[in-house]
C-alpha cells in the first residue's frame, strides 16, 4: 500500500510529501502541495538545498508554546509561519515532553513505566479529537491547508508523529482515502522516528530506562490512531460530524479542499 514520499533532507527529520497517496476510484492525493515533517529548530537552508527548494509557503506548527520557545523554526526562504497549537489545553502530556522523558529515566519509570505509557498515548489521542483547543488547532490548520495562496504547506510537530499524524490522517480522510490507507501512512513514519530517536534512547537505555516505555514514546502504534478514530465516531458518528460539529469547518472550506486534494491517478 503507497505511502507519502520520503523527501532527503539533511537537517529536517521524518520530512514526507503526501503526494501520490492513493484516494480510490483512480484518484491520488496532489505532489508537492502537502509535506509533513518533524520540528524545523535545526533546518539549514544552505546544507538542505533540495527542501529550500521545495517552494513551501507556509509551515503550520503543532507545537505548544513552550516547544515553540526550547526549539524555535528555522523557516525555509520565502516561508511564513501559522502557529495552530493542538495541546495548548494540555501542555503537559507525553508529545510534548518526549525529549525531556527520554533524558530522565526515573521521572519516565514512575510517570510512564508499567504499561501506562501507552495508554496515556492513546489518551492523547483521544484529546486531540475531543479537546476544543484541539478542535480550534486542527480547524485552523485546515482553513490554511485550504487556502491556495498558502500552499504547498508543510507540517510538523516536534517529531512528526503523533499531531501530525492526526492532521495528515484527517487530510487524507477529508480527501477519500480509507482507513486502510490512512493506517499505513501513520505507521509508515516509524522508522524515520526510530532513526531520529536512535542516539537518545541508546543513551536513555544505558542509564537503566525501560525499553518498553522508549518503544511506546517514540513509535506510533496502531492502538494511538484507533483512539483518535474512536473518540471521532463515538462523539460525532464519523468525518462529517467531526469536520462540521467538532472543527466548524465551513462546507466551502471543506469541499474546496476535497476538490484541490484530488487528481487522477
Amino acid at each position: 500500500m503507497q505511502t507519502a514520499r520520503a523527501v532527503p533532507a539533511a537537517t529536517v527529520v521524518n520530512l514526507r510529501d503526501l503526494g501520490g497517496i492513493a484516494l480510490g476510484r483512480d484518484r491520488r492525493l496532489r505532489q508537492g502541495i502537502l509535506l509533513r515533517s518533524g520540528q524545523l529548530s535545526d533546518f539549514d537552508a544552505e546544507s538542505d538545498m533540495a527542501v529550500a527548494a521545495l517552494g513551501i509557503r507556509t509551515v503550520v506548527d503543532l507545537r505548544t508554546a513552550d516547544e515553540r520557545q526550547w526549539a524555535p523554526d528555522r523557516l525555509p526562504p520565502g516561508a511564513r509561519l501559522f502557529v495552530a497549537d493542538v495541546l495548548g489545553d494540555n501542555p503537559g502530556v507525553a508529545p510534548a515532553r518526549i525529549r525531556a522523558l527520554l533524558c530522565d529515566p526515573d521521572g519516565a519509570a514512575s510517570a510512564l513505566g508499567d504499561g501506562k505509557a501507552e495508554e496515556l498515548f492513546a489518551q492523547t489521542y483521544r484529546k486531540m479529537v475531543l479537546s476544543p483547543g484541539a478542535a480550534a488547532a486542527y480547524r485552523a490548520f485546515l482553513e490554511t491547508a485550504a487556502d491556495p495562496r498558502a500552499r504547498p504547506v508543510l507540517f510538523h510537530c516536534a517529531t512528526g508523529k503523533d499531531r501530525t499524524g492526526w492532521a495528515a490522517a484527517l487530510l487524507l480522510l477529508m480527501a477519500g482515502a480509507s482507513r486502510d490507507v490512512v493506517r499505513a501512512e501513520f505507521l509508515a513514519v516509524n522508522q524515520a522516528v526510530r532513526g531520529a530517536f536512535g542516539p537518545g534512547v541508546q543513551r536513555f537505555l544505558e542509564a537503566g530506562g525501560d525499553p518498553d516505555i522508549a518503544s511506546a514514546i517514540i513509535e506510533v502504534r496502531p492502538r494511538y490512531l484507533e483512539a483518535a478514530l474512536d473518540a471521532m465516531d463515538e462523539k460525532w458518528g464519523g468525518l462529517d460530524g467531526y469536520l462540521h460539529k467538532a472543527l466548524r469547518v465551513p462546507p466551502a472550506v471543506v469541499e474546496r479542499l476535497r476538490a484541490d486534494l484530488a487528481v487522477p491517478a
